[in-house]
């Protein structure tokens, strides 16, 4: 099931889509049959359409910024028990770099506003999470936590999840610890209202501490990957919320 909730995503992030539907009117483009010549017309226009509008600066920034905007930066220091949980991203094992050099800019970015939220509170425990991929040696809460060594924070201080594949799993996976008492919750600002969402299904008590944020608005005539990366993000997290509600209703 989760190799083909992560299949069935990518077919429709922008990029796959696109190229499914080149890929779909160059084998229509020679047919003799009037309605799938159109259908593959129709299968060319709407992969330019495609491209082109997740690449544009209003539809990117609409897109992510939607999701952005729903919860600010966390500035509130921590009170009582101290529980940063930082979600897990990617990275590439690299020999010869350190592990911050490691991480991706998305990862980098969650780990340092999770060492910023550890510094709000006493006595703190940052949790990391992350699994291998199934194509690295190294789990990506292990890199995680060696980056978060290198920035300061002490071994004893830090929590390491390597098992849990995607949020959900990461939820139940810290539940074991915290249960019902409140923690400080870090990821993506466009991944927030998703992960809120499932961790509040578990009635745990998660405070938002968004980062990463990636909405930028520009000139209506700039197409750049950058937006296109963008609006890609911001897709996925809506197809993420929509998997959620189908398995409610199932």
């Amino acid at each position: 099931m989760f190799w083909l909730k992560k299949i069935l995503s990518q077919l429709v992030m922008p990029i796959p889509f696109s190229i499914m539907l080149l890929v779909i009117a160059a084998i229509l483009w020679r047919t003799q049959r009037a309605t799938l010549l159109r259908f593959g017309r129709v299968a060319l226009i709407t992969s330019i359409l495609v491209l082109a509008l997740t690449s544009q600066s209003q539809v990117s920034y609409f897109l992510a910024d939607s999701l952005e905007s729903e919860y600010q930066v966390n500035h509130q220091p921590i009170t009582g028990t101290c529980v940063v949980m930082v979600l897990g991203s990617g990275n590439r094992e690299q020999y010869g770099h350190t592990a911050v050099q490691q991480l991706s800019s998305t990862a980098l970015a969650r780990l340092t506003e999770g060492i910023r939220q550890f510094g709000l509170g006493q006595h703190c425990t940052l949790v990391v999470s992350g699994w291998s991929g199934g194509n690295q040696s190294t789990a990506h809460a292990t890199i995680m936590a060696q980056a978060a060594e290198e920035l300061g924070i002490p071994t004893a201080n830090i929590v390491v999840f390597n098992q849990p594949k995607d949020t959900i799993e990461e939820a139940y996976a810290l539940k074991n610890i915290v249960g019902y008492t409140p923690f400080r919750l870090v990821t993506s600002a466009t991944h927030m209202p998703r992960s809120m969402q499932i961790f509040t299904s578990l009635d745990m008590q998660p405070q938002p501490a968004p980062s990463d944020f990636i909405a930028r608005q520009s000139y209506w005539w700039r197409l750049g990957a950058d937006q296109l990366l963008a609006s890609q993000k911001a897709i996925h997290e809506y197809v993420g919320m929509l998997w959620l509600q189908i398995k409610e209703i199932s």
